[in-house]
């Protein structure tokens, strides 16, 4: 998934970043907006921040008015100022499942829904037009709380993030003032949510190679026309992912159940020993921040 790797039992696990979200949200927008809730199960209760009962309670009837999303954080807006938040967190997706067969899907012989990866729900919100919406997660890590719609922005997780990288703030003139005269490596800054909303392990690496800027390098040490290039590396990077439907390198799935395909494309990520598409240099791998950071020596400056 495109994403910040974390080690369990020696296995890596990628949590959904900005692409994968904004999928998420663009699929529920398109498919669940306008149902209404008709109930609610959980056999993890653990994962319900609002008191269990108080949570069922005040979804049930509620329409669904819109699905948004603020970094990797979503929020599925609901009728009577309530928003339920969802936080994916290291293996979560989330699958909307309908009564009605997808033509399409049974055409195409595929059936997304029945893969190992798509087999850990433990929490389902039942829609009266019949279709579900369905909660993965391997390890169990996800989070779903019931706010009031208009103290979502006040919660702590949610005050505390920087600017979104998809917002219309976002300008090379603030992502300069972001950067400032900080001697922070840009790869730890790019990946500091603090500052900056919505960038992952995999995306900083290859944001860095398509501006052609050493993840390594201190952040007060890159001049204004490379300030000005890595500003348009992170859209163009950001924007082909969201195209692709986000970058499925471990469990993330969109609502069909369906891979992305940002990893078809990756150019510098997880690609050790392999050569630079650019300049045929054999791409490196080191270690910043406990992050496992990929570039080529010679494209990147």
């Amino acid at each position: 998934m495109s994403l910040t790797a974390a080690i369990f039992s020696n296995i890596i696990i990628y949590m959904p970043e900005l692409p994968e979200v904004e999928t998420i949200i663009t699929d529920l927008n398109q498919k669940i907006k306008g149902d209404s809730i008709v109930d609610f199960w959980s056999d993890w209760k653990k994962s319900i921040k609002t008191p269990f009962e108080k949570f069922v309670r005040e979804i049930k009837g509620k329409k669904i008015l819109s699905a948004s999303r603020i970094g990797k954080n979503m929020f599925i807006n609901l009728s009577d100022g309530k928003t339920i938040y969802i936080h994916l967190k290291m293996t979560g997706h989330l699958l909307v499942k309908s009564q009605i067969p997808n033509p399409k899907s049974q055409k195409a012989g595929k059936d997304y829904f029945s893969e190992k990866v798509n087999q850990y729900i433990h929490h389902i919100f039942y829609l009266k037009s019949g279709r579900t919406l369905e909660f993965s997660d391997l390890r169990k890590f996800g989070k779903i709380i019931l706010e009031d719609t208009d103290k979502i922005k006040k919660a702590k997780e949610i005050r505390n993030l920087g600017t979104d990288v998809m917002d219309k703030v976002f300008t090379p003139g603030k992502l300069n003032e972001i950067l400032g005269k900080r001697k922070t490596k840009i790869k730890l800054l790019l990946m500091d949510q603090g500052k900056i909303a919505g960038i992952g392990n995999i995306y900083a690496s290859e944001i860095l190679f398509e501006a052609g800027i050493l993840p390594s390098r201190p952040t007060d040490k890159i001049n204004q026309e490379e300030r000005k290039k890595l500003y348009k590396s992170i859209k163009k990077v950001l924007l082909k992912a969201i195209e692709l439907r986000g970058t499925s390198d471990s469990d993330y799935r969109d609502t069909a159940g369906a891979p992305g395909k940002f990893q078809e494309v990756l150019k510098v990520y997880r690609r050790t020993g392999r050569k630079c598409p650019r300049c045929g240099t054999i791409i490196q791998r080191e270690k910043i921040g406990q992050r496992g950071t990929f570039y080529c020596p010679v494209c990147q400056k």
